[in-house]
C-alpha cells in the first residue's frame, strides 16, 4: 500500500513563496500520475496541478502561472512550487494519484498565507 507524507507548509504573508514535497512508498511512484490538492476550510478538496509520468504539466486556474509542480522519480518525491501567494491559497495541501486518488490520504501540510 502506497503512503504519502507532505511536508513544507508553513505561515507566509501575501507575495511570499513556499515549496511543498510528498515522499511516496512503494516502487510504483515513477509510472503514476500524480496530483497535489488542496482544502481550504468549508470547502470540498480540489485538484491544484497534475503532472504525468513524463512530466507533462496541468494547472488549475487560480493557480497557473504562480505555482509550478515536479517530481523526482528516483526519490520518489512531488514538489509544488508556490510563488507570489495569496490569502486565498490558504489550505491544506495533499498528494495523492490522479485521476483516480488510490493512495490512502497523508496527513496534509498546512499551508496559510496572511499578514
Amino acid at each position: 500500500q502506497v503512503q504519502l507524507v507532505e511536508s513544507g507548509g508553513d505561515l507566509v504573508q501575501p507575495g511570499g513563496s513556499l515549496r511543498l514535497s510528498c515522499v511516496a512508498s512503494g516502487n510504483i511512484f515513477s509510472i503514476v500520475t500524480m496530483g497535489w490538492y488542496r482544502q481550504a476550510p468549508g470547502k470540498e478538496r480540489e485538484l491544484v496541478a497534475r503532472i504525468t509520468s513524463g512530466s507533462s504539466t496541468n494547472y488549475a486556474g487560480s493557480v497557473k502561472g504562480r505555482f509550478t509542480i515536479s517530481r523526482d522519480n528516483a526519490k520518489n518525491t512531488l514538489y509544488l512550487q508556490m510563488n507570489s501567494l495569496k490569502p486565498e491559497d490558504t489550505a491544506v495541501y495533499y498528494c495523492n494519484a490522479y485521476p483516480s486518488q488510490w493512495a490512502s490520504w497523508g496527513q496534509g501540510t498546512q499551508v496559510t498565507v496572511s499578514s
